[in-house]
């Protein structure tokens, strides 16, 4: 096999090609108009061709010339491609996520390391908020939301259904051993906005006593869960948020009965053409982190 031209010669060829001077060449490699020229010179003789003519004013490709400065010109593309792609340093994008402070805190947060390892291009600035129905702040890209999806927004996409448990203090399970009847004395802790839960599961649990009155109702599922573990009251609670309190031991469901919740969480994505695909990537990132 015919050993390959220096490639510094090649460069200075493809330059002086495409610009149909030495000296244009020269400009653009940032070397003298005779150095480019002695490269060619010694390229043309190491192939044994003419290159160009030399005009008065300018060069001028021979045939043989033209018909090497089309491969040659593609090859440092494709060169170029390639390094490009490969150690090129990618643009940095940052995503503003606004979410729930329960989902925030409990499952987003936990979990971003991941995200940001897989896409290091795309930078996250978390915020948290408790109720959430419209994009109020135009930084804001990405809104997870908790609701039924009838929002005004075009790109809404749910992250799957939720099933809720029923959690106490591991101090207060001795009292209800098993049996759902001591729910009726027990220290409701609503969360508003869910209070519809509690029926719902005095009836997935064959209750037919009346819900009692609430102990502390909060307005975040995290608040329910904190004053939990730190010694009473029972709550229901999405089961990506009690999961972690459950795996410390610091809360446990003393019955394993499930409901669905009756609001689920959505990812609404501002329309910004210009961040639609970190979008994209983050919702599907998501939509896997949370399965």
């Amino acid at each position: 096999m015919r050993r390959l031209p220096h490639v510094t010669w090649l460069r200075s060829f493809e330059a002086a090609a495409r610009h149909s001077s030495f000296a244009a060449a020269a400009d653009e490699l940032n070397l003298t108009p005779a150095a480019v020229s002695q490269q060619i010179k010694l390229l043309e003789e190491t192939l044994e061709m003419k290159l160009f003519k030399r005009l008065p004013k300018g060069v001028e490709l021979t045939d043989i010339g033209q018909a090497y400065a089309q491969p040659v010109r593609s090859s440092f593309l494709n060169l170029q491609t390639a390094t490009d792609g490969l150690f090129k340093p990618k643009s940095k994008t940052t995503l503003h996520v606004r979410a729930s402070i329960s989902f925030a805190v409990l499952v987003l947060a936990p979990r971003l390391h991941e995200f940001r390892s897989r896409y290091p291009e795309i930078g996250i600035v978390l915020s948290t908020t408790v109720w959430s129905d419209r994009m109020t702040d135009a930084t804001i890209d990405v809104d997870i939301r908790y609701g039924n999806g009838d929002w005004p927004e075009k790109d809404i996409w749910p992250l799957g259904e939720g099933q809720a448990t029923l959690v106490c203090n591991p101090t207060d399970a001795a009292h209800f051993q098993n049996d759902p009847v001591a729910l009726k004395d027990a220290d409701i802790v609503p969360i508003i906005g869910s209070e519809n839960d509690w029926p719902r599961m005095f009836q997935a649990l064959a209750l037919e006593s009346p819900v009692p009155s609430p102990w502390m109702p909060v307005d975040s599922s995290l608040l329910a869960l904190e004053s939990i573990a730190s010694g009473r009251g029972v709550a229901i609670v999405n089961k990506k948020f009690s999961e972690k309190f459950i795996r410390c031991g610091s809360v446990i469901e003393p019955f394993k009965q499930t409901i669905k919740t009756q609001n689920n969480f959505y990812v609404v994505a501002h329309p910004d053409l210009k961040k639609r695909q970190q979008t994209a990537l983050f919702h599907q990132w998501l939509l896997s982190a949370t399965a």
